[in-house]
């Protein structure tokens, strides 16, 4: 009995640390879960198993759900974004050209926001991106039609063949230096001494 209600105080205070509880609420609790507890222990009660958490089955989207004006619907986790550029190279490791592929969205599409698009433009004109943009592509064209029209390549040039590698003369063979004979040596006799 007492280990019920040790088991039933610690779950009910553990419940009221993170909840707020008035005290009704509290001894209500408290009897619940002795309540509970005691069925269990007399086997009235099966405990649940824990239940799974329930995933929800994700809908497939359309392009025309998934590309909205003030947001672009991620289709692998069905979060919104702005632009998904960055999510899709953090969270799925995706570049966009292979995400463009797995759900055959045409190159045409941007993977950003529409109005997230047109308020970067209008910043960029506003700053005078497009006159300095008009003048590039002016200096392009202008190239463009200095250049002939038909381009012609260089013949290639025939293989040439590699010149012969000359062949290694052998040097003669160096004579073997003889030695000179170590000279005689010379053994001289005392004469013996007179005394």
């Amino acid at each position: 009995m007492s280990n019920l209600t040790e088991l039933t105080a610690q779950i009910v205070t553990a419940r009221a640390a993170k909840t707020d509880m008035s005290t009704e609420e509290f001894q209500q609790e408290m009897q619940m879960v002795y309540s509970f507890l005691k069925g269990i222990e007399e086997g009235n009660i099966q405990p649940a198993a824990p239940a799974a958490p329930a995933e929800e089955p994700k809908l497939q989207l359309t392009i025309k759900q998934a590309f909205k004006k003030d947001e672009v619907i991620c289709m692998l986790c069905h979060k919104g974004f702005k632009t998904l550029k960055r999510h899709l190279a953090t969270a799925h490791n995706l570049k966009p050209g292979e995400y463009r592929k797995q759900f055959g969205i045409s190159s045409a599409q941007s993977l950003a926001a529409k109005n997230y698009v047109e308020s970067r433009r209008q910043m960029a004109l506003d700053r005078g991106q497009g006159e300095i943009l008009a003048k590039a592509r002016a200096v392009r064209a202008a190239k463009k039609a200095d250049v002939p029209a038909v381009k012609t390549k260089a013949p290639v040039p025939a293989v040439k063949e590699k010149a012969p590698v000359p062949t290694i003369k052998k040097k003669a063979a160096v004579p073997a230096v003889k030695e000179k004979a170590a000279a005689p040596v010379r053994v001289t006799k005392k004469k013996k001494a007179t005394v």
